[in-house]
């Protein structure tokens, strides 16, 4: 059997995980030196309805954490500080420090605007060299960026890796070996096993499975019939240290969603954000060399006396494009059907999203519908050429004409924005 340094190569570490603490907040403390040792609440917006999309550790000791109300973090503690998010930072800082970890080991994938797994091989796969790269990693990071902490998980496969960062936190770093799986797994909950939300550990309550224990002594067949899928199959080779082999797809779906401030809070004004969502991510989608042949449009009202709350759906199949005029239409069409009762409420949020996706050169065309002309592709490129050397609101339609500010980049989980397509 292959040995590393003497050591059998079964018991080699093989993934180190980075996990940025409190990402966004860090940021923040780091660039502004009054919101350090303080807590913080970063919003998408200035809002008293909306919720903290991050937290300092300082607002975390009072129990503040993502998605808690600003009404209710004001309650959890009075001195809290509130901050408006800002995405083009958060990702030039991602860049950074991905920089940072590059300069030590191989970023193998970036998993997140705030995790990124590394690769070990080598000498890196004995437990003294993989703990001497972590310790590396840390002190190069806050050499540079002294707020901004990571906790690092080093075990035998990346959700093992993962799982050990979420160990200990902040500025942790824990290593899970194959010798102690998987004994060190049985002081977790199940929530604290990554892929397991509110509603899988439901499920797996249901199946009689109530700690970890439990779902590591459970064989494949049963945890494929607890998950329903495939997944459940990987989850008993992630136990163990297994990486599973995943086959990637296309991407399945593209879109923008945006909660409106006060001031857009009324049918024109959610219209007109939807009109600048749709606009963003059709350039985004042409930016992947993307078609779309399926659009959502969603809208969550709110009433202004009771706080009862709404949501609006609508979809359609449409035909194969990329074409911002095309999916206007389709937009306005799935809008006009919005039913008279929406309008006795407020709405608060917004969403637009293609699926159905595929690249322009594996299009299928519906039979019978006209295909793009050349003049109808360049004039979208055209628009996207002078707004990308201009500014995003050189030139728009005109239904985005009072959400021009509206609807500032976005970062959501596992989509890190690319600047020069998105930033506004």
């Amino acid at each position: 059997m292959e040995t590393i340094s003497g050591l059998n190569a079964t018991s080699c570490l093989n993934a180190l995980y980075v996990d940025f603490n409190s990402y966004f907040a860090s940021v923040e403390q780091q660039l502004r030196p009054e919101l350090r040792g303080k807590p913080i609440g970063v919003l998408p917006v200035m809002a008293e309805t909306t919720c903290c999309i991050a937290a300092s550790y300082e607002a975390k000791a009072y129990g503040i954490k993502t998605g808690t109300m600003v009404r209710d973090a004001r309650k959890l503690c009075k001195d809290i500080i509130f901050v408006e998010a800002r995405p083009p930072l958060y990702v030039e800082f991602h860049h950074k420090l991905i920089e940072i970890v590059e300069s030590c080991t191989h970023v193998e994938e970036v998993r997140s605007i705030d995790e990124m797994v590394c690769k070990l091989t080598g000498s890196q796969r004995v437990k003294e060299n993989a703990l001497k790269l972590a310790a590396q990693i840390k002190h190069k990071i806050s050499l540079q960026y002294p707020y901004i902490r990571c906790s690092i998980g080093i075990a035998p496969n990346t959700f093992l890796a993962k799982t050990a960062s979420n160990m200990q936190k902040p500025d942790g770093l824990t290593v899970i070996e194959s010798h102690e799986i998987p004994q060190k797994l049985f002081t977790l909950g199940l929530r604290d096993l990554n892929g397991i939300g509110h509603q899988m550990e439901a499920r797996l309550n249901r199946y009689g499975i109530k700690t970890v224990e439990e779902l590591y002594s459970c064989n494949r067949g049963q945890l494929r019939t607890a998950w329903g899928s495939i997944e459940g199959n990987r989850y008993y080779d992630k136990l163990r240290g297994i990486e599973p082999i995943y086959v990637k797809n296309a991407r399945g779906s593209l879109g923008h969603s945006h909660v409106l401030p006060p001031e857009q809070r009324n049918i024109a004004g959610a219209r007109a954000v939807l009109h600048r969502l749709l606009q963003k991510a059709a350039m985004r989608m042409r930016s992947y060399d993307l078609l779309t042949a399926h659009i959502s449009v969603k809208i969550k009202f709110r009433h202004p006396k009771t706080k009862e709350t709404a949501r609006y759906y609508n979809e359609s199949d449409i035909s194969t494009t990329d074409n911002t005029l095309k999916l206007t239409d389709a937009m306005e069409a799935l809008l006009d059907a919005l039913p008279k009762a929406c309008h006795q409420y407020d709405p608060v949020a917004v969403g637009v999203n293609f699926t159905a996706l595929s690249h322009a050169d594996e299009a299928a065309y519906d039979l019978f519908a006209e295909k793009p002309t050349v003049s109808e592709n360049r004039l979208n490129k055209a628009l996207d050429m002078l707004n990308l050397k201009y500014g995003k609101n050189t030139i728009y339609f005109a239904g985005a004409h009072s959400a021009l500010k509206a609807a500032p980049m976005r970062i959501a989980f596992q989509h890190v924005p690319d600047l020069v397509v998105e930033e506004d």
